[in-house]
């Protein structure tokens, strides 16, 4: 039986700066801190890497939660700068907002860099939003949104 989404996963190169960008810009609270060293065979079969080790921390923020890793073996390639959204693979994860011209505002100032503005609300699978996607200060995209009129459970206000 499948429950849900536990968590979404970022890789930084600087994981103290990531929880610090995540907790101003979102209110995440870190719940839990940990990590492995080399050596550890039973992590390297789950994350198909060899001589893996990693610093991570699990962050919660509302019923959602990020973990965010700060590999150090082997060496990890950043992401390139303006990475386009439509490359295969995970593309983002969206913040669920009230205000959305205030946090489109704030989060600028905390260093986040929008595609756009926020628009004017546009119909989306059966609700009325209003979005944009940004990129935290390692290059990975958060979308902001808005919900307005909405007529599909995936809109309602998360609580």
């Amino acid at each position: 039986m499948i429950r849900g989404i536990h968590h979404v996963a970022l890789s930084t190169p600087d994981l103290a700066g990531s929880v610090a960008f995540y907790k101003e810009a979102f209110g995440f609270e870190v719940v839990i801190e940990s990590g492995w060293d080399r050596g550890s065979e039973w992590i390297d079969t789950i994350v198909g890497l060899k001589d893996s080790s990693s610093t991570q921390v699990i962050m919660k923020a509302g019923n959602t939660y990020i973990e965010i890793f700060e590999y150090h073996t082997p060496t990890p390639e950043p992401l390139p700068e303006g990475n386009p959204v439509n490359n295969h693979g995970y593309t983002h994860f969206c913040v669920d907002v009230v205000d959305i011209d205030y946090e489109y505002e704030r989060l600028t100032k905390l260093g986040m860099k929008f595609h756009c503005p926020p628009g004017p609300a546009g119909e989306m699978g059966g609700g009325k939003i209003r979005a944009t996607y940004g990129r935290d200060p390692f290059n990975n995209v958060v979308e902001i949104q808005e919900v307005f009129d909405t007529h599909n459970d995936m809109y309602l206000a998360i609580d």
